[in-house]
């Protein structure tokens, strides 16, 4: 149980980072300050139920695909979190394309460092004692 909850945490951090340099360095993304722990909350939640949905259509309908599971899968979080008011706003289609990438990089290579580290220290600590 400490486990999962480490790794939902260490989503909703690297989601947060990744979120918020979406928004410094791609023209068209603005985050509202107001709605930035929703606009987190709903696309950390959005990813772990669509990442599992997106990979199991593309391997039945689409295999050649799956390697590009977790840029749809973040694609389709992202635009579910643009539909909740006063949070994450993306406009334009170059928009669209830039911060998948972008959003996707930061949160698979944050949550492989933090996981690396966190989850490490927890485990060294629990063998430890």
């Amino acid at each position: 149980m400490i486990r999962f909850l480490l790794n939902v945490a260490i989503s909703i951090v690297s989601a947060a980072v990744a979120l918020l340099v979406a928004a410094a360095v791609v023209d068209g993304v603005q985050m509202q300050p107001a709605g930035f722990v929703i606009a987190v909350l709903v696309f950390t939640a959005a990813q772990a139920l669509l990442a599992p949905f997106v990979f199991n259509m593309a391997r039945k309908y689409a295999s050649a695909v799956l390697g590009g599971i977790g840029l749809v899968s973040t694609f389709l979080a992202l635009f579910v979190a643009t539909l909740f008011p006063n949070g994450l706003h993306i406009n334009g289609v170059t928009a669209w394309i830039v911060t998948p990438l972008v959003v996707w990089l930061i949160t698979a290579l944050g949550t492989w460092i933090l996981g690396i580290f966190i989850i490490k220290r927890w485990w060294e600590k629990r063998q430890a004692a």
